[in-house]
């Protein structure tokens, strides 16, 4: 497996080209930039815009693993709002073209939400229904993913849908194209099962990894931690990933980030998932 870390574990307005070189620095293969409403990887963003970014990583020897994006808790493939979901769908295509220039395999897609705690006033759409919207637009997408040839990576996260890896995989079954799978991320899951657990059922479905830690007895956003400082059992998701064959790159996506001296949980961070893959310091 390869060592990757998502831009989102940067200090805060820092320039994806000094995220590229502190990366590197860090020790990291690979990085995953994120696609913004706007900025320097924005959705007005250009196929020059996209190619000078590809050129910097691959003039640093740094690798763009995936493309990552935020907005879906703002555009929501489930909303009750056939505009928003239209956005939601456009998003995803954009996302498609730019990981296509860019030179990636798999975009980061939020399927939806039922409901989002951590968002105040986050819509509540009943979960039959936020099934039907998701599985709509992204067997509709499926095509253009195929087209692009990128894989769209449906992320678990706390949206209150697809909760189980049986859910998850039968979801994925039922769009039926190789080009939809799983981002899996394994810290999201212990707050309510084992990531382990969904490892090996989930198997060749799974497009990429995130790596991050969670600490139960805190409860809630607070309970995001260090890598190695939470529940997850690392041993033995590292044998799950083998098990299945999972050679690809494990991703870290820190939060939340450092109050002081906010560059060092890169380095803290690379550290950590040497000790979790067996790597020499």
């Amino acid at each position: 497996m390869k060592k990757g870390i998502n831009v989102w574990s940067f200090p805060g307005g820092m320039k994806l080209a000094d995220a590229i070189r502190l990366a590197k620095d860090a020790g990291f293969e690979g990085i995953e930039p994120a696609l913004g409403l706007e900025g320097e990887l924005g959705l007005d963003c250009t196929e020059r815009d996209l190619l000078e970014i590809r050129k910097t990583a691959e003039e640093a020897g740094v690798e763009l693993t995936s493309l990552a994006s935020g907005l879906y808790w703002d555009y929501s493939l489930t909303s009750s709002d056939p505009s928003v979901r239209a956005k939601a769908r456009d998003i995803v295509k954009k996302q498609l073209e730019s990981a296509s220039v860019l030179g990636v395999d798999t975009i980061l897609v939020v399927p939806g939400a039922v409901g989002v705690d951590f968002i105040p006033g986050s819509e509540v759409v009943p979960y039959d229904r936020a099934y039907d919207y998701a599985f709509e637009a992204l067997s509709q997408l499926a095509s253009e993913a195929e087209a692009q040839r990128v894989n769209i990576g449906i992320e678990n996260v706390w949206n209150k849908f697809l909760l189980s890896p049986l859910e998850m995989r039968g979801f994925i079954d039922a769009i039926g194209s190789d080009y939809v799978g799983a981002y899996f991320d394994v810290g999201n899951v212990v707050y309510s099962g084992y990531p382990e657990h969904w490892i090996p059922i989930l198997g060749k479905r799974i497009k990429k990894v995130h790596f991050k830690d969670y600490r139960r007895d805190a409860g809630g956003l607070h309970g995001f931690v260090d890598l190695l400082a939470g529940d997850v059992d690392y041993q033995a998701v590292v044998a799950a990933l083998d098990g299945i064959g999972y050679d690809g790159y494990v991703i870290a996506e820190m939060i939340p980030g450092y109050k002081q001296q906010p560059q060092q949980i890169v380095y803290n961070t690379s550290g950590a998932m040497d000790a979790i893959l067996g790597r020499k310091a």
